[in-house]
């Protein structure tokens, strides 16, 4: 995609890309198997499950292991070590706050777009203080599909009352890339724990490595003036 994008809108995943939560689900999913005496190569499942919402990532465990999988001690395992590890607080990837504050100042409509539940947005945003900045949250409790399917990103643009076309969506994973441009949006990845596959990269308008260069590129690209 070259020249000029028309951005009406700018929609975010949260997990791995505003906040820095997905190592901590990670670590917490492959302690809570190990405590449960799963040790087969979890650490490549636990990979393939990053930027899939809950149910799927329990689907695909149910399906791996069988229907005596201990799911619910697993999970309360999962909760316990991840609660253990938020307790100081959620830090935000490099980039965020500079991001959201030029964003704002634009102005420049924005959303939350995650497939986390509403519960656990709300607190995820909440420990990482950036809660106050979205008045657009879209979660897996919006929806009948997650991602990777579309309908997430389809919703928060007719949320903001924009075209998906004129949207910019800023994602981690590369089942977040595949939900963001199947809605049509311009995407851009900025990975964090698992690199883009060449599928997902031709889907993307750019790969970066952080987001300060989200917002060069939406400054350069997308008409977002610099402050003054």
């Amino acid at each position: 995609m070259s020249g000029r994008w028309t951005v009406d809108a700018v929609l975010l995943d949260m997990d791995g890309t505003l906040l820095d939560t997905e190592k901590v689900y990670f670590d917490s999913l492959v302690a809570a198997l190990n405590a449960s005496g799963y040790t087969d190569d979890v650490v490549t499942l636990c990979h393939s499950m990053v930027g899939l919402p809950g149910p799927v990532c329990e689907a695909m465990l149910l399906e791996r292991y069988g229907a005596a999988f201990p799911l619910a001690e697993v999970n309360q395992a999962f909760l316990d070590h991840r609660d253990e590890m938020m307790r100081a607080g959620l830090p935000l990837k490099p980039g965020t706050l500079a991001l959201l504050d030029a964003l704002a100042a634009a102005p420049r409509p924005m959303a939350i777009v995650t497939s986390s539940s509403r519960r656990s947005a709300e607190r995820n945003l909440a420990l990482a203080g950036i809660r106050d900045r979205f008045e657009t949250l879209l979660t897996l409790d919006d929806v009948a599909q997650g991602k990777p399917d579309p309908e997430l990103y389809l919703k928060a643009a007719a949320r903001l009352g924009v075209a998906p076309q004129a949207c910019v969506a800023v994602e981690d994973s590369n089942h977040g890339v595949t939900a963001a441009h199947a809605a049509g949006a311009i995407t851009l990845m900025v990975p964090d724990m698992a690199p883009p596959t060449e599928a997902t990269r031709a889907k993307c308008a750019a790969v970066l490595p952080d987001l300060n260069a989200v917002l060069a590129m939406l400054r350069e690209r997308g008409g977002l003036a610099r402050s003054a």
